[in-house]
């Protein structure tokens, strides 16, 4: 069971706000009866739940925020490591969350889920130049030389190409580092072809969002306005 208000967000019917001012309205029916009550309970998958007539029923679309932990591989089943669905809370293990892209064992931070596939997709695809920024610590510093081969995009050690990419030296080895796809290790191994061996990283922030004070191993999940500013920025 969850609050009808909070149903009605995810299910994007409107922001908090709004869907406050639909309630109100009688808009919504809850087994053809009008429920203005936001905090009513309602079991979506038990229940017939409509906007104007329209069922809202079936999959709720979820996106959640995890500040991952380094030493969790992100995958949803192994047989050998820990994986970030293991931080997740009961109550998300049946949602159908997948990870959007990943982080490596030993990068912490920002890791999105969500059980919408097309967003996924659109969020991971490097026609989409999604930006993701990470703050580094490494050996070396950073200097003009650096920047100018990160933004005129890097050839790797083993002749990958990469796209132009941002590098922001913070002073004696730290960096922020934003890059708009998602190769295997990319931060990794940008950083090492400029002699610049990465020895700590953490995603900070993705697609506009930022982790903010949310605590290491903790998620939250995202507002219905967040979820609208993801669609725009995947578009």
């Amino acid at each position: 069971m969850e609050r009808l208000d909070k149903f009605l967000t995810g299910a994007g019917a409107g922001t908090r706000s709004q869907v406050k001012q639909i309630l109100k309205c009688g808009r919504v029916a809850v087994d053809g009866a009008i429920v203005k009550d936001g905090s009513a309970k309602v079991s979506p998958e038990a229940q017939t739940i409509t906007l104007d007539g329209e069922p809202l029923g079936g999959k709720r679309r979820m996106v959640v925020m995890l500040n991952k932990p380094e030493g969790y591989v992100t995958s949803t089943d192994d047989p050998r490591d820990r994986t970030v669905m293991e931080l997740l809370p009961e109550e998300y293990r049946h949602q159908d969350l997948k990870p959007v892209g990943r982080l490596d064992k030993a990068t912490e931070g920002l890791l999105l889920f969500t059980n919408d596939g097309d967003l996924l997709h659109r969020l991971i695809s490097p026609k989409k130049e999604v930006p993701k920024v990470y703050y580094a610590k490494h050996e070396g510093t950073a200097g003009t030389e650096d920047i100018r081969a990160f933004e005129s995009g890097l050839t790797l050690r083993d002749g990958t190409v990469c796209l132009s990419a941002k590098l922001e030296p913070l002073g004696a080895g730290e960096s922020l580092i934003t890059v708009c796809e998602g190769k295997y290790h990319q931060v990794r191994r940008m950083m090492a072809s400029r002699n610049m061996t990465v020895l700590y990283l953490e995603r900070r922030q993705e697609a506009g969002l930022a982790l903010g004070d949310l605590p290491r191993g903790q998620i939250r999940e995202l507002t219905a306005e967040e979820i609208q500013n993801l669609e725009k920025v995947a578009q």
